[in-house]
């Protein structure tokens, strides 16, 4: 069912196209959000293990040495390390979570910005479509799972093959195409984070067996699909000419998405409140969905909070933002965070789920009795308020100034202007170092 899609996709959008403006937009927040994700110790000690099996010249910052494929295993992990990279609501997850860190890799080892941009391109849209027939059972985790098919297609052309080598691998991948568990974020766990990185060595494999020539049945997917989920039915796919790259969102907050409606409408709430004051209840209306996937109540940990909407709205309104400080350490051990968490109610808004429209509503009552409410209908990143290249910018400054020198975010916001035969490579590790 990929072999279209990898022949129409092959080159990527044509320039200056909506989809080619936001491919570059895309790559460099998976960039930003990866080099967030490095500030934290569990990466790069994941770098410093992988590094005996995959020696190599490539140095993120704060890593040893790696080869390309553990240095794109290692961004993987990183990337959504604070819960704040890009996705596609129609795929209900990421495509770019294993096809990004392998565009950056062969950026970082040489490769013209076309070259990593087409590759990219390629695998987003393998990945995405594979990501609309695939739909989780209950205690199933989105990522890791359909994303090896995407990076497969992406690391096919980025080795060199042709688009039969990229439709072999994609083959090669969907036969034996992971399911992932929900089971560590629910136990406050970080071994979620390593999904994206098997993807990512997944499509490696796959495309490495695929240029050697070996080959699989170009109907495992669905069949896959069917053992493991038990869909039947043909599944939705974009069609031919129809980029999914253009639909992508990225998102303005650290958090999942979910998440950013609640968030949004605590802070349109916070500016109500006086300063001082302390609501004494809070009641948050939302979707189903919001409620399933986000409902974690008393978060112990970091992922734990990213998939809260009661810590998202206790955040917001104390902190001003939801950025990876509302999941550090200070801010879980924060009382009065602690205290605004336990007093936020999670509702149902039953209109909004049949209509399948993500918003939420916050009502707070203050000690004197006043009642108040935020609400949001829509936040950034929306395919009505889609990210702008500033908006992303300031993003990378919030998000990069704990670690890194002021200058990074406008080295890295270099690529949106770079010519296509640029090999910005040795600029950024320069910037990085």
């Amino acid at each position: 069912m990929f072999d279209p899609t990898i022949g129409w996709a092959w080159d990527g959008p044509p320039p200056g196209s909506p989809a080619a403006t936001q491919a570059r937009l895309l790559l460099l927040d998976s960039l930003g959000c990866a080099l967030a994700g490095l500030l934290h110790d569990k990466p790069r000690a994941m770098a410093a293990a992988l590094a005996p099996a995959f020696p190599g010249p490539l140095r993120l910052p704060f890593c040893p040495p790696l080869g390309p494929a553990g240095a794109a295993a290692v961004l993987a992990a990183a990337m959504p390390w604070d819960e704040a990279n890009e996705g596609l609501a129609r795929a209900h997850g990421r495509p770019g979570l294993a096809v990004a860190p392998l565009a950056l890799a062969a950026l970082l080892q040489g490769a013209t910005l076309d070259e990593a941009l087409a590759a990219f391109a390629l695998g987003y849209e393998v990945a995405g479509r594979a990501g609309e027939a695939w739909r989780l059972r209950p205690g199933m985790h989105v990522d890791g799972s359909w994303h090896a098919l995407g990076a497969a297609a992406a690391a096919a052309r980025l080795a060199g093959g042709d688009r039969e080598a990229a439709a072999r691998a994609v083959r090669v991948a969907a036969c034996q195409v992971p399911f992932s568990l929900y089971a560590p974020i629910k136990a406050g766990m970080d071994g979620r984070n390593s999904y994206p990185a098997h993807a990512v060595l997944l499509g490696q494999l796959a495309a490495g067996s695929a240029l050697a020539g070996m080959d699989a049945p170009a109907g495992g997917f669905l069949e896959a699909r069917e053992l493991a989920l038990g869909l039947t039915e043909p599944p939705p796919c974009a069609p031919v000419g129809e980029w999914l790259l253009a639909q992508a969102y990225i998102k303005p907050f650290a958090g999942v998405r979910h998440a950013h409606y609640a968030a949004a409408a605590a802070l349109e709430l916070r500016q109500q409140i006086p300063p001082g004051v302390e609501p004494e209840r809070l009641v948050l209306h939302t979707y189903a969905e919001a409620l399933r996937y986000a409902g974690n109540r008393a978060p112990g940990s970091a992922i734990t909070a990213q998939f809260s909407l009661s810590w998202a709205v206790a955040a917001a309104l104390a902190q001003g933002d939801l950025a990876p400080a509302a999941y550090a350490d200070a801010a879980l051990a924060d009382p009065a965070l602690r205290r605004l968490e336990q007093r936020v109610e999670l509702l149902e808004e039953p209109e909004w789920t049949a209509a399948g429209r993500r918003a939420a509503t916050l009502s707070a009552i203050l000690p004197d009795g006043r009642r108040l409410s935020g609400t949001a209908s829509s936040v950034a990143g929306d395919a009505e308020r889609p990210m702008t290249p500033s908006a992303v910018a300031n993003k990378l400054r919030r998000f990069l100034a704990p670690g890194y020198p002021p200058g990074v975010a406008e080295a890295l916001m270099d690529l949106l202007h770079a010519a296509g035969d640029a090999r910005p490579g040795a600029a950024l590790l320069r910037a990085l170092a």
